[in-house]
């Protein structure tokens, strides 16, 4: 792997430079970034994904959608469809994206919206729904056509960005520099033993990129719930072996996670987005089927269950399948101060 990187770093630093370029034109206004008269706010990464960017936007609805009617918009990732596109009761993975539904889904009572180009998208969203007082923008860092207000930049603690390399030698989607456009970073996905000692190490490492605020915050697990109709509510045992059928791109977290809580974790992984088809379902009940263990669970992601149809989910029939809930929480007195940082952003509107 190593090698290949080595081989791969002329390409990433033509990469660097376009990107870099295009930066520039916008720091020197030729390219037009537009600021809106209701409150933006941009949740995003340097990284191509994995830091755990959606649960942190289901963070901030729940903290403030009692106060402000509140707007998603994301570009839909891997979609099958272009343009403007409003999320309703017919949407699907194909119409609006994994992380769109699985946001529309858990929350009816917003707008999810996607559209690749932000600024069309928050246009539409304003004229459709003229009472819209916020805007959470999903995966934004890059989207520069549209300046947030509070621009809100994710790390994973397992693959963070001052240790990775630019496309294609790593997955940066820009230099490591450009962190220095964020209002604040959040370090996610850190692991349930945080010592002080480790929020020193990643303080002294991000230092060096002038960020304004460091917050930290880790991964929550919830009650497991069915993913088939013959799963019954809660497992009635504490399960030896657990199958994981995952698509996301970093679940370091979740395997450590599912480690504590089973003797055997058996990985059935996939990239990103991942579509799942009906071989990946044969391969995994072919592979719970000929595992000994007198108690066994198939468990998968939020996201990843967007991607189970009732059609790919036949496969599994009549086994103990479930999805595992996730929230986000903030570290000690994080939480506090990043509410602090949201009021003092949402007080200026």
């Amino acid at each position: 792997m190593h090698r290949i990187r080595i081989l791969l770093i002329p390409l990433a630093l033509v990469y660097g430079m376009i990107v870099w370029a295009r930066n520039l034109l916008f720091d020197w206004g030729i390219l037009p970034s537009e600021r809106f008269s209701i409150p933006v706010i941009s949740v995003g990464n340097l990284s191509t994904g994995g830091a755990g960017k959606t649960p942190h936007v289901e963070f901030l609805v729940r903290l403030l959608s009692g106060r402000y009617r509140i707007a998603v918009l994301s570009r839909g990732y891997k979609r099958k469809t272009k343009g403007f596109l409003l999320a309703g009761p017919d949407s699907t993975v194909t119409t609006i994206g994994d992380e769109s539904l699985q946001v529309f889904r858990k929350f009816p009572g917003i707008v999810v919206a996607v559209d690749e180009r932000r600024r069309r998208g928050i246009r539409r969203i304003l004229k459709e729904y003229p009472g819209t007082n916020l805007i959470i923008l999903d995966d934004a860092f890059q989207h520069r056509y549209v300046k947030p207000g509070l621009n809100l930049l994710l790390t994973g603690y397992y693959n963070p960005f001052f240790r990775n390399y630019l496309f294609p030698a790593g997955n940066l989607r820009e230099r490591k520099r450009s962190a220095q456009r964020a209002d604040a970073l959040i370090v996610t996905k850190t692991p349930p033993v945080f010592s002080p000692l480790d929020r020193r190490y990643f303080l002294k490492k991000l230092c060096h990129y002038r960020l304004p605020k460091i917050f930290f915050s880790t991964m929550e697990y919830g009650e497991l719930q069915p993913l088939t109709a013959g799963s019954p509510r809660q497992p009635s045992f504490s399960p030896k072996t657990i199958f994981l059928l995952t698509g996301i791109a970093n679940p370091e977290s979740l395997e450590e996670h599912l480690k504590t809580r089973c003797k055997d974790l058996i990985v059935h992984k996939y990239p990103d987005h991942h579509f799942f088809t009906s071989k990946d379902l044969k391969k995994l009940r072919a592979h719970y089927d000929r595992t000994i263990s007198h108690s066994k669970i198939i468990i998968t992601t939020e996201k990843d269950a967007m991607r189970l149809d009732d059609r790919l989910v036949e496969h599994l029939d009549r086994l103990p399948c479930y999805v595992l809930p996730v929230r986000v929480r903030f570290r000690d007195q994080d939480r506090e101060q990043f509410a602090r940082l949201l009021e003092d952003f949402l007080s200026g509107y």
